[in-house]
């Protein structure tokens, strides 16, 4: 058996059952990737990718060997999306280290910028949720969408410095959960659990750092928040 095969066919004993040894390691990674995030470290990018394309495999599971697996195609886009997302803010975070500032100094996003992004997470929603269902996403549909909305902005808020990015999580964590554990994607689901707890904590680490640091970041890409 070569290591492709192994790696889409391996599973851990749990109990009676079994998880998805890549659903495991996916998420694995993305914890490492938020624990490196919280920290403001640059390796948390890179590391981050590797899980989404873990990941990506895990939620289009009829297409990689889970003939009986439900496809999540807001979570399976999401992984798309975070890998696009990602490579911009780990350039964006590169850039400010390079220039001799952190790699990111967390900032308030402000109150037009915290309406926005209300206003992205209810419209991108309901404007995903029919798309997904007509694509056969699991239901309920609209918990698919909102999870893969959430969390390519979180992902934006994160490169971006803003410290509401955590909240995002949390809100993306409050839905994401209960979805998951009804699609059968139990390492993904307990993971996420922990994550929520992990999330909180990083938004009082960011909310403390941004009241003794000065902005170092600049953004190279245009503020759609400002007119």
């Amino acid at each position: 058996m070569d290591l492709l095969q192994w790696l889409f066919e391996a599973r851990i004993p749990v109990g009676g059952g079994s998880l998805l040894f890549r659903e495991v390691m996916g998420n694995v990674f993305g914890l490492l990737s938020a624990f490196g995030g919280m920290r403001r470290r640059i390796w948390a990018w890179p590391v981050g990718i590797i899980g989404n394309l873990l990941l990506l495999t895990v939620f289009l599971g009829s297409l990689f060997g889970g003939a009986g697996a439900a496809n999540l195609l807001g979570q399976a886009g999401r992984q798309l999306m975070f890998i696009i997302v990602s490579v911009y803010g780990w350039r964006q975070w590169q850039l400010s280290s390079r220039s001799g500032g952190q790699a990111v100094t967390p900032r308030w996003a402000g109150t037009r910028t915290r309406l926005g992004m209300v206003v992205v997470m209810i419209a991108g929603t309901l404007a995903l949720t029919p798309v997904f269902r007509a694509l056969g996403s699991y239901e309920p549909v609209w918990a698919d969408a909102w999870t893969f909305v959430g969390s390519l902005l979180a992902t934006y808020g994160m490169a971006k410095g803003w410290v509401e990015f955590w909240l995002v999580w949390v809100a993306v964590d409050l839905v994401g959960v209960p979805l998951l554990f009804s699609a059968g994607y139990y390492a993904s689901a307990f993971m996420y659990v922990f994550y929520g707890v992990f999330t909180l904590i990083g938004f009082f680490v960011w909310a403390r750092a941004q009241r003794s640091a000065k902005p170092s970041i600049e953004t190279l890409l245009p503020d759609p928040t400002l007119r």
